[in-house]
């Protein structure tokens, strides 16, 4: 089948043997990957909450993906990209609606067209927005939060992102080093996220207290995922199959593997437990290191980044309580002060020979090592204007949106005991068996006194009767909780259920 002549020429002819195939294949896989850290943000988010809340985070994550991908087609894209805005702080929406988004170049390299470009920096704000969320974990609504979402990327988002990356944005034109992300990503949704968190306010001290991950399997699933994709976020952050795109990935390796290391053993310091949990967060924070500073530094920098953040991102997560701010997932700890320690890096190890690796950047100065020593301070304002323009931009949102009618912010008291899941979703992350490891003690009748806990009895559990487990030494669980089944029932009703 072939087409005629008059639908032959409806299309316009374009020229695209300017750009590599192999650099476009490889940006594509790239924001595929970026992709693939939205399931892996609601993995972790769902394994850290309890159970009775676990999928309203999972809800959260992913319905702010889809509320994002409208906002950067819409006009997020033209707000944050416009090469024709000059105003330093904001684009206009002269690409609104993807409007003359094609084949050229695109703002931020060379090597690949607008489009594509477009779609790659469409995930890397799916991603923010979905660590954001996480600050709703256990209180917040989930509608007013997709409210929120659009607005945030609007007003927040799109301006931190043409600072640093629009190529008349203040930040890019006074030589501000930002390779991934450190002020948009993650001083935007670490910092935003406890501005979020401090509009919602605490949860009841009764949910604060023993307050633990309810499946550090899926912490860890999630975290190794999330690994996965920041391969894709900072390599191709090179917008290219080049040289530079290898060192951002060794870089992110070296940074999240040290990182990881130290946290754990600061903890195991207090705990003498080898926490997973630990592990896990350490390794985050140093990919968060990472992003900002991958594509400027040598490897042996990125030791030395990774160790500092682990140590750092450990002792910041005492910072909310000091601030009494309920920041449940550690945003601020985690994003906010890791993009801060890979921003303020760039300004000591950035060097012209690790970023000129794109046959692009063959003209960008680094920090100390190359003797630009202004680079520091450069890097430390930028930070100071991030943190504060994040802060209470978001808050103010966050304010505004609860004033509305119906849009508040946070649950019911009633709502937070029941957990999200039910007065929220309707739905549960699982539903679960739980059973006592003494089997000789199957089908004793259940005491209901506070100093008789059995050592065995076959507990059927659902989301809608959240309950932690009980040991030896507690209080009993109240009669009307349990069934008691003997073995025979217990295992029918498994089958059934599974």
């Amino acid at each position: 089948m072939t087409l005629s002549g008059s639908l032959i020429n409806a299309f316009p002819t374009r020229d695209i043997s300017q750009f590599d195939r192999g650099d476009v294949s490889f940006i594509i896989v790239a924001g595929a990957m970026v992709a693939f850290m939205i399931p892996g943000l609601a993995f972790l988010y769902s394994g850290l909450a309890r159970r009775k809340s676990a999928l309203s985070l999972i809800w959260a994550v992913t319905a702010s993906n889809a509320v994002c991908i409208f906002q950067w087609y819409f006009l997020g894209y033209s707000l944050a990209f416009s090469p024709t805005a000059t105003n330093g702080f904001i684009g206009n929406i002269a690409n609104f609606g993807l409007i003359d988004v094609l084949d050229n170049p695109s703002p931020g390299s060379p090597l690949i067209p607008a489009l594509l470009y477009s779609f790659y920096q469409m995930e890397f704000a799916c991603v923010t927005v979905g660590i954001l969320v996480g600050g709703i974990a256990e209180r917040g609504r989930v509608l007013p939060a997709m409210v929120l979402t659009f607005l945030w990327m609007t007003f927040v988002y799109c301006p931190l992102a043409c600072w640093a990356w629009n190529i008349n944005g203040w930040g890019f034109k006074w030589g501000v080093l930002d390779y991934a992300g450190g002020g948009p990503v993650e001083i935007g949704s670490g910092v935003g996220g406890l501005a979020y968190a401090w509009v919602l306010g605490r949860r009841q001290e009764k949910e604060l207290l023993n307050f633990r991950p309810h499946n550090v399997s899926m912490v860890n699933l999630g975290t190794f995922i999330l690994w996965f994709g920041w391969l894709g976020f900072n390599g191709g952050s090179a917008f290219g199959a080049n040289l530079r795109a290898v060192m951002a990935i060794w870089n992110s390796m070296l940074a999240a593997a040290f990182g990881g290391i130290i946290w754990c053993l600061l903890d195991y310091r207090l705990e003498r437990k080898y926490s997973v949990v630990g592990f896990c967060s350490g390794t985050i924070a140093g990919l968060v290191a990472a992003t900002p500073a991958s594509g400027f530094i040598q490897p042996w920098a990125a030791v030395i980044m990774g160790i500092i953040t682990g140590a750092v991102c450990n002792y910041a997560t005492r910072i909310k309580i000091f601030f009494k701010i309920d920041d449940t997932l550690d945003l601020f700890a985690e994003h906010a002060m890791g993009g801060v320690i890979g921003l303020l890096a760039n300004g000591l190890f950035a060097t012209h020979n690790v970023i000129a690796l794109d046959g692009v950047n063959t003209n960008v100065k680094g920090g100390w090592v190359d003797h630009n020593f202004k680079q520091l301070y450069i890097q430390f304002a930028y930070v100071c204007a991030t943190c504060t323009y994040t802060f209470v931009a978001t808050a103010a949102i966050a304010k505004a949106i609860d004033f509305i009618p119906g849009l508040h912010l946070k649950t019911t008291p009633e709502g937070e005991g029941l957990g999200l899941d039910e007065v929220e979703i309707g739905e549960f992350a699982n539903d679960y068996i739980e059973v006592r490891r003494d089997w000789t003690a199957v089908g004793k009748p259940m005491s209901n006194q506070a100093s008789e806990v059995p050592i065995m009895d076959i507990y059927i559990h659902g989301d809608r009767r959240d309950q932690e487990v009980h040991r030896k030494g507690r209080e009993s669980p109240p009669l009307d909780l349990i069934q008691e089944k003997s073995v025979d029932e217990a295992a029918s009703e498994v089958t059934q259920v599974y």
